[in-house]
């Protein structure tokens, strides 16, 4: 049996299925912003399926689904394999969090390392790409559902030495506004959140922002002088499957305080 197909300690870890009245699937759930998307998907009703390069590991699986009630870990392989894993079981996929994760590496362009600009691409836009066109393709079948990217503010202000980080991340949020274009007709909604200064251990572990030189220079980069936090961004993903304005579609959201 491969680790893309559903099994009883598995697919859906070490727990029965929650009723499925509305699911969701969070990518990288332990990462970037995948724990703020998690716990405010469960508070807002959702079952939600969770995938994550940990999870190859039952007792990984089985430590995080501990204490949350209606959060399920994935043992898939990939992103795109949990959206297969999530269908099979819970019948249904209504909102997609694609929430992408590569370290931002200093590469100068006149040093290209053409390696590493390949396993960049894959996690950030190849990545992205599978997963969003999976659930798509269910949701478009359907007629209905909620998609989010979740990029970076970084291509608003492109930093020397991360050209590679900066372009790969800008070309992930096109994708996502022209997923939405094309999907629009058929009732699916898609957004990117491009985050800066996200309280998370992936790029801005918030113990290295706690001193008090730490705060100076977050009140000097940006104007809301302080990281975001995992609820504020969790809430935001809320908010875009909602329903509650699905006129809206197709847009990159900063979310910088003020930064961008």
């Amino acid at each position: 049996m491969s680790a893309d197909t559903p099994s009883a300690a598995g697919a859906s870890g070490s727990r029965g299925a929650a009723p499925a009245e509305r699911v969701a699937l969070v990518t990288q759930a332990t990462r970037y912003a995948g724990p703020g998307a998690v716990e405010a998907l469960r508070k807002a009703g959702y079952t939600v399926f969770c995938q994550d390069d940990d999870f190859l590991d039952e007792a990984a699986r089985t430590a995080f689904e501990d204490g949350r009630d209606g959060a399920f870990a994935s043992d898939a392989k990939t992103p795109a394999g949990a959206v297969g894993q999530a269908v099979k079981r819970f019948g249904r996929l209504d909102v997609l969090v694609s929430n992408d994760v590569y370290p931002a590496r200093y590469q100068p362009v006149d040093q290209p390392d053409a390696a590493e600009l390949r396993r960049a691409a894959e996690a950030l836009v190849v990545t992205p790409a599978a997963v969003l066109g999976k659930a798509a393709a269910h949701m478009r079948r359907r007629g209905s559902g909620h998609i989010v990217v979740l990029t970076s503010a970084a291509p608003v202000r492109p930093e020397p030495g991360f050209a590679v980080y900066s372009s790969l991340r800008a070309a992930a949020s096109v994708y996502a506004q022209a997923a939405a274009r094309e999907l629009a007709p058929h009732g699916v909604v898609v957004h990117a959140i491009a985050p800066n200064f996200l309280e998370s251990e992936t790029y801005y572990p918030p113990e290295a922002w706690a001193t008090d030189e730490g705060r100076a220079r977050l009140r000097g980069l940006l104007p809301a002088g302080r990281l975001g936090t995992a609820r504020e961004i969790g809430d935001l993903v809320v908010f875009l499957t909602s329903g509650s304005a699905d006129f809206l579609t197709g847009d990159v959201i900063p979310f910088t305080g003020g930064w961008a």
